[in-house]
């Protein structure tokens, strides 16, 4: 082996080994703890896919919170069928995306549903997976200029007024989303590649609260 073979496999090998103790990718959590309560989320902005009125997002005290005593809660309970108030963080922006929510549906006639978004590239076009409490499913969609398609679903037993864990694994076309740690879906869907912000969302007229919001890169 020439002395330029010996160093440039030394070099490889030491690439190889930092890359095997590379740091795991860090984790983003919007615990809203540190927000003004009764007022909006730091570093989050509102809008609303569809009809009717805008969502009211506040971060509010709430005794059960899974931590620290505050979340996020959408207060506005306009009952028009399709209304989709969103929050979403306004950074990062992430493609490949563990991203996980504690999501408690309060109230609502028409819809009890909380959900997150993902890829979201505006009002009109993102990703959402959502769970219902009236409807007992998990679903996961994409809405395109406003259109909202279904492409996976399962049944699940989401409860009205209690504490669920929401989450979805984003990885390239493939989407994994899981209730309570129970893998429901594990789907393909190859309508949004780039990367978007994450956030938040509910239905019609459902109160839904929000806690730990976390995004962990893939």
């Amino acid at each position: 082996m020439t002395r330029r073979s010996i160093v440039t496999a030394a070099l490889t090998s030491l690439s190889f080994a930092a890359s095997a103790h590379a740091e795991p990718a860090k984790p983003t959590t919007w615990s809203f703890d540190s927000d003004k309560a009764d007022a909006p989320a730091a570093g989050f902005s509102s809008a609303r896919t569809g009809e009717g009125a805008d969502g009211k997002w506040i971060v509010k005290r709430v005794p059960d919170a899974p931590s620290g005593g505050q979340v996020l809660a959408q207060t506005d309970a306009d009952g028009t069928d399709y209304r989709f108030p969103v929050a979403v963080a306004d950074g990062p922006s992430l493609k490949d995306v563990r991203l996980s929510v504690k999501c408690k549906p309060v109230s609502g006639k028409v819809d009890q549903a909380c959900g997150l978004v993902f890829r979201y590239q505006d009002a009109d076009n993102y990703y959402v997976t959502r769970a219902n409490a009236l409807e007992g499913n998990v679903r996961l969609y994409h809405v395109v200029k406003g259109r909202r398609v279904q492409f996976a679903g399962a049944g699940a037993n989401v409860k009205s007024g209690a504490w669920h864990e929401l989450r979805v694994d984003a990885k390239g076309d493939r989407f994994q989303v899981s209730l309570d740690g129970n893998q429901l879906l594990d789907a393909k869907d190859g309508t949004f590649g780039d990367a978007g912000k994450v956030g938040v969302w509910t239905k019609a007229d459902s109160i839904t609260y929000f806690d730990d919001l976390t995004a962990v890169p893939l």
